[in-house]
């Protein structure tokens, strides 16, 4: 997993999501998401067959945007988590095209 690209950043925004301070079930929610999308990187990772990866793969980009919507109805400013989502979202978008 250490040459996984999407994979590091994922890990990465998850430890920043980790830092905000989000109102109780905002917080629980996010924190749920944000680890999903880790975890379901590496389970598609795993898989051998293309359908069963992107399967994945496309969990991992819907748990991204539960977070980014998190964020939006908390109202939060949060410029690195922001800008390391987007970035992930991209790297997810590819892969689950290409």
């Amino acid at each position: 997993m250490k040459n996984f690209r999407t994979y590091q950043i994922a890990v990465e925004f998850y430890r920043l999501s980790s830092k905000q301070r989000l109102s109780g079930h905002l917080k629980d929610q996010f924190h749920r998401a944000a680890s999903s999308i880790v975890l379901n990187l590496a389970e598609g990772a795993g898989r051998f067959g293309v359908k069963d990866q992107k399967k994945f793969f496309s969990i991992a980009f819907a748990s991204l945007r539960e977070c980014q919507a998190i964020l939006t109805l908390a109202e939060m400013d949060c410029p690195e988590v922001e800008a390391t989502g987007d970035k992930l979202a991209a790297h997810l978008y590819k892969l689950i095209r290409s």
